[in-house]
Formats: structure tokens, C-alpha cells, sequence
């Protein structure tokens, strides 16, 4: 079977009618999204973006089905062997958020071997048959210090809280925080610990290590942690810190009380969970026989102190300020790409 191409970019235009714009050619295709993990609110947002848009687009005759797979526990074993098996089950094309960037590669070269597109998103894969939407997760990490130190400029004792060990998203934010703080010497690093882009998980994360550290004034974290970190420094009674956050819900409502009570500052960054929403409308486009390129970067969404009020009015109660993205979206980014 010919190999076909796949690509994502993600765009900023108010979701659209389909069925007028899709060639037939796309209304048997079969899609499929291979998710890792679904333990915060992120992930469970970008399952629900990812079921609103693709019911619509069968619906609309667009493509056949658009099924959703999450592997129990985050294993890299069990979600090769889901790959393997939307292989055998006959999908056109399959949407990955990898639990590795590396270790599924195996798996991702038989999906295209199979003829099979293959797109990986937010945790991308390497694999060269694959093609990948790129967030500048080491820039976000980077701006994370370049906030710090501009907030902090008599120096500070920083806590790092990590995410999802082992993934690609991780690794990069942690890199563009430590490069970042090379630069800036007013700034220790005294401590860091996983918290799973999990409150809960952070909050004992951050409560264990506590005790051992000197004050702490600055926390880089990765999202999805900030109200949990919070939470273990009040419990600990120690001085809040300024925690960057991550666009959840919880998060964005602590920082607003705050910053109502005490005049508190920070930011917050994160990458929207309907980035899912625009992988499918590019699968979309190129199973219909667009060209784009393998590696596209794409911006990150940041709460500052002027757009709180808004990014917090846009997240449900347990949610993520977020975006879904329609095929137009999609159309126009991958023109936009062409362009350049």
C-alpha cells in the first residue's frame, strides 16, 4: 500500500461546516488517536476536544469513525502493543500522544510500513516516517527562569517540579529551565521532584522534599502542579513563592484569589488540549492528499497578569483554558506552511 503523508500545525480559527470543503475520498477513512495517558485534566480535555470535533465531522460524512484509545497505565509497552493492534484493525491513519519519543518508534515504523499515516502530537516520536507537531517546550522552560529572574532579581532558591517522567514534553522543559539558569547565577536550583503534571501528585511531591530545603521564593513547574505546590507550601507554613503555572482551572482560580488578596503576580503556560482537535483536521487534509512538512512548531498559550480574568472565565470548573480548532484551521496552517 502506498505510504501516505501526515502533518500537523495548529491555527486559531472559530470552528466551521465541513462537509462542504471535504473531498468524498476522505468519508470511508478510518482514524484513530493512541493516547498514554489520561491522569489530569489536560489529558481528560483533550480526549473531551477530541470527541466533540471528530462526532461532528462523522456526522457530517467527513470520515467513517475517529476512535479513541487510552492505555491503562503509562507504559510504553502496552501502548506499542495498541498501535500494533489499530494496525491489524485496518485504520487509515493513527494520531499518537507518545509516552516516549523514542521507545514506540518500533512500533510507529510497521504503522507506516503498513501504509498507515502516522502523526504524533504534544509527546512526539521520533521516528522519521512519523510526523510531528512541535511545541517549543525547551522555550517554555527557558521563559520560566527569564520570569523568574525578572520578578526575582535579588536572586532566589528555586524548586523545579517536574512532569511526566520519561516523556519528550518533560525533558524539553527541563532543559530550557536548566540552560536557562546557567545564565542567570542569581538563581539556584536547590531541589527538584516529579509531580506528574498532577496537583495531588506535586502537593506530596513538594511536601516530602520541603523540610529539607532553605526558603524557597521561585518554583518552575510544568503545569497542571500549581495548585498542589501551593497547597504543600501552605501546609508546611512556609511563605507562598511565585509558582509559573499551567492553565488548569484550579490553578488560574488560586492565582486570581491571590492576586485579589495580596497583589500576587506570576504566569502561566501551557499548550492547549485541543492541539488534538487540529491533529485530526491535518490527518484529515492529507489523507485527502495535501503535502506539508514533516516538523511543524506551533505557539504555546501563556495567562498573563492582564489576560487572567479572561483565560480563567474560558475553563470549566476541573478544566484547562483551551482552543479546539476546526478543518479550516487546518487548511489555513498548512497554506501558511507551504508558504514558507
Amino acid at each position: 500500500m502506498k505510504r501516505r503523508l501526515i502533518a500537523v500545525l495548529i491555527g486559531s480559527v472559530s470552528l466551521c461546516a465541513v462537509a462542504s470543503t471535504a473531498f468524498a475520498d476522505t468519508s470511508t477513512k478510518k482514524i484513530a488517536l493512541s493516547n498514554n495517558f489520561a491522569g489530569n485534566s489536560w489529558r481528560q480535555t483533550m480526549l473531551t476536544s477530541w470527541d466533540t470535533v471528530t462526532k461532528k465531522a462523522i456526522a457530517d460524512k467527513v470520515v467513517a469513525s475517529a476512535d479513541a484509545f487510552t492505555t491503562a497505565e503509562n507504559q510504553v509497552t502496552e501502548q506499542a502493543a495498541q498501535i500494533q493492534n489499530l494496525v491489524l484493525q485496518g485504520y487509515d491513519a493513527i494520531v499518537i500522544d507518545a509516552a516516549s519519543p523514542d521507545a514506540l518508534n518500533g512500533s510507529v515504523k510497521e504503522a507506516c510500513d503498513a501504509g498507515i499515516v502516522v502523526v504524533s502530537f504534544d509527546g512526539v516520536v521520533t521516528e522519521p516516517c512519523a510526523y510531528r507537531v512541535v511545541v517549543d517546550f525547551n522555550d517554555m522552560g527557558k521563559s520560566q527562569i527569564q520570569f523568574l529572574s525578572s520578578k526575582l532579581p535579588k536572586g532566589s532558591n528555586i524548586l523545579e517540579v517536574r512532569g511526566l517522567a520519561g516523556t519528550s514534553i518533560d525533558a524539553a522543559i527541563h532543559d530550557g529551565v536548566v540552560a536557562e539558569a546557567a545564565k542567570h547565577p542569581e538563581l539556584k536550583i536547590v531541589g527538584s521532584v516529579v509531580g506528574d503534571w498532577n496537583g495531588a501528585t506535586a502537593q506530596k511531591a513538594v511536601a516530602q522534599i520541603l523540610p529539607s530545603l532553605p526558603e524557597i521564593t521561585g518554583v518552575a513547574a510544568q503545569g497542571g502542579d500549581g495548585y498542589g505546590i501551593a497547597q504543600a507550601f501552605k501546609a508546611a507554613n512556609r511563605p507562598t513563592p511565585l509558582i509559573i503555572l499551567g492553565n488548569r482551572q484550579d490553578e488560574l482560580a488560586w492565582w486570581k484569589e491571590q492576586r485579589d488578596a495580596t497583589g500576587y503576580e506570576t504566569r502561566s503556560a501551557a499548550t492547549p488540549p485541543g492541539l488534538a482537535t487540529m491533529a485530526f483536521w491535518i490527518t484529515q487534509q492529507i489523507l485527502d492528499g495535501k503535502t506539508v512538512p514533516h516538523d511543524l512548531t506551533v505557539p504555546y498559550l501563556v495567562v498573563t497578569q492582564d489576560t487572567l480574568d479572561k483565560a480563567l472565565a474560558s475553563a470549566p470548573v476541573g478544566g484547562i483554558a483551551n482552543t479546539e480548532y476546526s478543518q479550516a484551521d487546518a487548511i489555513a496552517a498548512i497554506e501558511a506552511s507551504n508558504k514558507k
